[in-house]
């Protein structure tokens, strides 16, 4: 994350709806991917330009929100949150706080999207190959709701995120039961994503140079994920994968890796805005220092009697995979104008009063 501040100087943070230094309201501009000082004027906020902008509707009703519209924008949601197409029930207390962290994370993910030019367009407001987020409950959490179980997964552009999955305790319990060291909701909407753009960065295009490092992901993939949870991953999984789960099909494997790029250069722009490493680095420079910083940084959690945050080993195989990446990433043409305003609107944000039916999601990260 880049450094932001606001007008009078002071520090801000990506979350912050007011300075704490001045007490001016801020708010983030997706286009400029700035945070922007704000004062109310008549009936719309101005910053120091004279730039018109109002707050997202998520914000006006729920204070969930510090995302920027433009003043002269048709839509009421901003550009992360008109990808919503189902929020969680908000008549279930305990809803409030967790969709506050959902929201929180995809917003970092969006931003994330949007500095690598990648197209983030809403399904819900008229794009048929668009992204859209179903953030839904299910019976283990909720037993009001009709759903007994809601994977977290994607299928055709649409990305579900189970609503317990904000739930520190709950996803502890997923994360001991299916064996994984690291389980976070950023990580979750990081995976899920790279099944999204699977379909726009490889498929047809580069499916032959995505075969050579990650395999056929023309093989059978609910065998795969059966054999996967009835076997468990090869011994050997550590040496050629990310992770244990990656091994289960090549589609695993490519959004284990793509989540895995993300939070590595997520993690290593914020060290350089810091000065904890230089800037301007290739990313395979960036990479060997973020494993350099990663180890550092776990010793460092294990003298406070802390888990690793980074509990994962990076072998070349896997460097492989993460420069592949990389350069599929860096041969793509600049973004072009991706914000879906001016699309005619075919859904609406919803709350989901029930949890509404769904089809097999084409990723299952936890066994029914």
């Amino acid at each position: 994350m880049k450094l932001f501040n606001c007008r009078c100087g002071h520090r801000v943070f990506f979350e912050n709806i007011r300075c704490e230094a001045c007490n001016s309201q801020l708010g983030f501009d997706p286009k400029s991917l700035e945070m922007i000082s704000i004062d109310w004027i008549s009936d719309h906020y101005e910053d120091s330009s004279g730039s018109a902008y109002r707050c997202c509707k998520n914000q006006i009703e729920f204070n969930n929100c510090n995302w920027l519209q433009r003043a002269d924008a048709p839509e009421e949601y901003c550009w992360s949150c008109q990808l919503n197409r189902t929020i969680p029930n908000l008549s279930s207390p305990p809803n409030r706080g967790r969709w506050l962290s959902l929201e929180q994370a995809k917003r970092r993910l969006v931003y994330s999207l949007l500095t690598h030019d990648l197209p983030v367009r809403s399904r819900i407001q008229g794009w048929p190959d668009g992204l859209a987020f179903d953030f839904v409950e299910d019976q283990r959490s909720n037993p009001n709701v009709s759903e007994q179980f809601v994977g977290t997964g994607h299928q055709n552009g649409v990305i579900t995120i189970n609503v317990a999955e904000a739930d520190d305790l709950f996803r502890l319990r997923m994360r001991l039961s299916v064996g994984e060291f690291y389980r976070t909701v950023l990580g979750h909407f990081r995976h899920e994503s790279g099944h999204y753009y699977y379909h726009i960065l490889v498929e047809d295009e580069s499916l032959d140079a995505f075969q050579n490092k990650f395999g056929d992901a023309a093989q059978d993939y609910a065998t795969a994920l059966a054999a996967y949870y009835k076997n468990g991953p090869s011994q050997a999984w550590n040496s050629q994968f990310i992770s244990a789960y990656a091994s289960a099909h090549p589609l695993e494997d490519w959004a284990e890796t793509w989540a895995h790029y993300l939070l590595i250069k997520d993690s290593m722009e914020t060290a350089c805005v810091e000065g904890l490493v230089k800037s301007s680095m290739y990313f395979e420079q960036a990479l060997q220092t973020w494993i350099d910083t990663a180890i550092k940084v776990n010793q460092i959690n294990q003298d406070l009697g802390l888990d690793h945050p980074y509990p994962f080993v990076i072998t070349d195989p896997v460097r492989d995979k993460l420069i592949f990446i990389d350069r599929l990433l860096a041969a793509r043409p600049a973004r072009q104008a991706s914000n879906p305003n001016g699309n005619p609107k075919s859904e609406l944000q919803k709350s989901a009063v029930l949890s509404p039916s769904h089809q097999p999601a084409d990723d299952n990260k936890s066994p029914p």
